[in-house]
């Protein structure tokens, strides 16, 4: 932070994807290919992910493996955009916490960003990774989600997952409430908060809810359109809303 109380944004120069899924509501389609290779208007979700970390100005990308392995490893050698480095988990698979703690060696960084490798985004009038860069705060946040509202999503029907305050702090939606936002999976985050844990397989959601009780969860919403890629018929779906989004 500046003298005058402005926050500079960080250098964010390397990201995570969570691509160590097994895929199985995307049978049959998966029965061959891992899940982040399934193509939305012929492009591997993947691609479309790391051709979005290249508009954000990442250089280096950290993929963690397991389903289909070398399927995929051998996809992402073809790309000699950015540097990409593997995760290994093809003997036991960690979960999204145990994943990315797994992998902190090879991320080497402060703070990083985050990607699940079943979802796709659209921008609207600003590039939202780069927004999320702008708007992380070390200071205060151990975890900058980016929300979508609702309304705007393709191939999710639940009830939402948070709650946002006027300062952007995050809490979680609960029992049957509908909460107005949806996490789309991909964040900055620091690694100071696995600092400490002794648990190898874990969800992430373990790290949200202790940085929810310490008010360091925040959010900020997506200007644009999100799509959850997790079934046959959500690509059908996204693909539909790709073309209308774009025809507006």
């Amino acid at each position: 932070m500046r003298d005058d109380g402005v926050y500079m944004p960080l250098n964010l120069d390397t990201a995570m994807i969570l691509a160590a899924g097994l895929g199985t509501r995307m049978r049959p389609i998966t029965l061959t290919i891992p899940k982040p290779m399934v193509t939305v208007y012929g492009t591997p979700i993947i691609d479309h992910i790391l051709e979005r970390l290249e508009k954000a100005n990442v250089s280096r990308t950290i993929v963690n493996v397991h389903y289909l392995a070398d399927v995929l490893e051998t996809h992402l050698k073809q790309r000699n955009d950015i540097e990409i480095q593997i995760s290994d988990e093809r003997k036991t698979l960690l979960d999204s916490g145990g994943g990315i703690l797994n992998a902190l060696p090879l991320i080497d960084r402060e703070y990083f960003y985050l990607c699940n490798a079943d979802t796709i985004w659209l921008d609207g009038a600003s590039v939202a990774l780069k927004r999320l860069k702008t708007a992380f705060n070390p200071e205060t946040m151990g975890a900058l989600l980016l929300l979508a509202p609702t309304p705007n999503t393709t191939g999710y029907d639940g009830r939402g997952d948070f709650h946002m305050a006027q300062n952007g702090t995050l809490t979680r939606r609960i029992g049957a409430q509908v909460s107005p936002f949806v996490y789309t999976g991909v964040a900055i985050l620091s690694r100071k908060i696995f600092d400490g844990i002794d648990m190898r397989v874990f969800s992430l959601n373990k790290i949200f809810n202790t940085l929810i009780e310490n008010n360091q969860l925040y959010g900020i919403r997506l200007e644009g359109l999100w799509m959850h890629i997790g079934t046959p018929e959500a690509i059908i779906e996204a693909e539909i809303a790709w073309k209308a989004y774009y025809q507006r």
